[in-house]
């Protein structure tokens, strides 16, 4: 008799405890969460945490709770490889991540292989949603978007300039300067130098002094603001009145810590910024008061999360592949970003690119802030 009791309170024991690992849906974030890059990372943490906490808040996703397993890929391919190979054995279903362009493409393999949905809210090579695979969705638009854009900007108020179109020979800053180049191009106009450098390059002298022979007054650069904040900064430290134009790759506040006064005037393209819309005011004042900027990515993140909630809900599932068609066929789903769609190939439905310029704010620190402001 009392082995029987025993065996039955065993068997609640496990029935309960199996009830709690099935009421958890395991999400990935992966990003450079140290290294030159960890404001990025640290901008898909927060908004990924931010969005399950208020998402749990409201009854979870279908039921289950979100819980995040964090990956740290220091913006290298190979370590983004190890990440997407941990969060396949830890069982995550879906991925928010990763920040790289280079990283994401061949993690997305991995996923891909495994089961697993990754949406990334910051990596916007085209190359991440052109291969058919299933499980790739993105919340940013895409480099041949931005790339249009800033062509078409720098054609129109700098066509008598001498631009220099330089890039760091990563798979997002090359990518960009080419499809920058190639509406430039398009356009009727010739840039002057195209250049390469490498990731984590400090000293720029060389190339400084390549474009002030080449009386360069623009310098349109495809990389990150690591690199960037050196160039606006040595350049001006060595004479070169060049104004920076780039990407959304140098939106970080950091930009200004490296470059200095002559971050001013810097110009940058990305998409309408979610934090300046008052139906958002609560939710950036709450990250505000955790101490945290939601400043570029972070809402980006944020509503990667809610696109994987919504497709869920529509699918009726936490299946990974169940959620994918769902996200492609039964949106449109509401997010901080407004309301999202997804074509067939993953790419979202959302307003395009606007220019930004780096000027002093109310608070006498240097952003980026929209030019119609």
């Amino acid at each position: 008799m009392k082995k029987s009791l025993l065996s039955a309170v065993a068997l609640t024991a496990m029935v309960a405890f199996s009830g709690n690992a099935w009421a958890d849906i395991l999400i990935g974030v992966g990003g450079p969460l140290t290294g030159p890059n960890a404001a990025f990372g640290a901008q898909l943490q927060k908004g990924a945490e931010q969005a399950a906490a208020d998402i749990n808040a409201a009854g979870g996703i279908n039921g289950e709770q979100i819980k995040l397993e964090l990956g740290d890929d220091v913006s290298d391919p190979k370590q983004g490889i190890s990440v997407a190979n941990k969060f396949v054995a830890d069982g995550v279903k879906f991925v928010i991540g990763h920040f790289n362009s280079g990283v994401s493409i061949p993690a997305s393999e991995v996923y891909a292989e495994n089961g697993i949905l990754e949406i990334t809210p910051a990596a916007t090579n085209p190359v991440f949603t052109e291969r058919g695979l299933w499980n790739t969705f993105r919340t940013c638009g895409r480099d041949d978007q931005q790339g249009a854009i800033a062509g078409k900007y720098l054609a129109d108020h700098f066509k008598d300039a001498k631009i220099a179109v330089v890039h760091d020979k990563t798979p997002y800053g090359q990518g960009l300067a080419d499809e920058t180049k190639k509406s430039l191009n398009a356009a009727g106009v010739t840039e002057a130098m195209y250049e390469g450098i490498n990731v984590g390059d400090k000293d720029f002298s060389a190339l400084i002094a390549k474009m002030k022979e080449a009386g360069v007054s623009i310098i349109y650069w495809g990389g990150l603001h690591t690199e960037a904040g050196l160039i606006i900064r040595q350049a001006a430290d060595q004479g070169l009145k060049a104004t920076l134009v780039s990407g959304d790759g140098i939106v970080s506040n950091e930009l200004a810590s490296i470059a200095g006064d002559a971050v001013a005037g810097t110009l940058n393209t990305f998409g309408p910024d979610p934090t300046i819309n008052p139906a958002n005011k609560e939710l950036v004042e709450k990250f505000k008061a955790a101490g945290f900027n939601p400043e570029a990515y972070t809402l980006y993140s944020y509503a990667a999360m809610q696109a994987i909630a919504g497709a869920a809900k529509a699918a009726g599932s936490t299946d990974a592949e169940a959620v994918a068609t769902a996200m492609k066929e039964k949106g449109p789903f509401p997010t901080v970003l407004g309301d999202i769609s997804f074509d067939e190939k993953g790419d979202p439905k959302i307003p395009g690119y606007i220019m930004y310029e780096w000027k002093k704010g109310p608070d006498g620190k240097y952003s980026y802030f929209p030019q119609s402001m």
